[in-house]
């Protein structure tokens, strides 16, 4: 019995000695006096003409959303991807992003303000933190079902990002990659099953391009070598691109099934 606890003593340490490892690895990582740390920065803005039909887009995360390293705004991936609608549409782009966010922040500080909002297009963007920090998946997954769940009842589309691997950050010890690419494939599978579960979800295929590209380009990080470079943020769009099209197509549906209704 003594070496049956002993032994279930080291399974249940285990874990907790790993959470606590991964933890300081990161904060050191965070703070290495050799490489800049970038301030966030506000990225909505308003394009085209103000007589055109309204297109309100409201993104909720992280710093995904918050530009650090980005001296051109209009480099960001989705101001690039709003200033494409705004040929036919008065394009409203407001960021709740915060950078650092977990999901459980978005839920506590930016989730009620996106869906005062009613959005056309609602994008959530969050789960890196979550899985660098080791927050459990299974509380991952609840809080962004919650974050998906609510933005569908109020808004025409929701977008959700997606991860990509985050192993590939150069910024981070090279001892935590395979870890970081594990959680990143296991969060970004949560985001499937979220968005499918969801009729007006489209989820960002993040898994080829934008993997193989942040692995074979140094360039398309910031000089914080964390974040994404404006390089970084045109992968970003074009691997959004397609799921954006859809979103916005299925936004434009509901809103002409709801004028023809009234």
């Amino acid at each position: 019995m003594p070496q049956a606890r002993s032994v279930l003593a080291a399974a249940v340490a285990l874990p907790l000695l790993t959470v606590g490892y991964v933890v300081a690895q990161v904060r050191r990582a965070a703070h290495r006096a050799d490489l800049p740390s970038f301030a966030n920065q506000d990225i909505s803005g308003t394009f085209g003409s103000p007589a055109s039909p309204r297109l309100r887009i409201v993104a909720v995360g992280d710093s995904s959303l918050t530009a650090p390293g980005i001296e051109d705004l209009d480099d960001v991936w989705i101001r690039r991807l709003a200033r494409r609608y705004a040929e036919g549409h008065h394009v409203e782009l407001i960021s709740l992003g915060v950078g650092g966010s977990r999901a459980r922040d978005v839920v506590e500080g930016q989730l009620e303000a996106a869906v005062g909002l009613r959005p056309d297009i609602a994008t959530v963007t969050v789960g890196s933190n979550d899985a660098i920090r080791a927050v459990p998946l299974r509380r991952y997954t609840a809080d962004l079902e919650r974050i998906v769940g609510r933005l569908e009842e109020v808004s025409g589309a929701v977008l959700v990002m997606g991860m990509g691997d985050l192993g590939s950050i150069p910024r981070l010890p090279a001892g935590l990659r395979p870890y970081l690419t594990h959680r990143s494939r296991l969060f970004d599978a949560a985001c499937v099953r979220v968005a499918v579960a969801h009729p007006r979800v489209v989820k960002v295929h993040a898994r080829g391009r934008m993997v193989d590209a942040f692995w074979e380009d140094r360039a398309l990080f910031a000089a914080d070598l964390f974040h994404a470079s404006a390089a970084g943020h045109a992968v970003f769009t074009e691997v959004a691109a397609p799921a954006f099209e859809a979103a916005y197509r299925m936004a434009m549906r509901r809103r002409a099934a709801g004028a023809a209704g009234r």
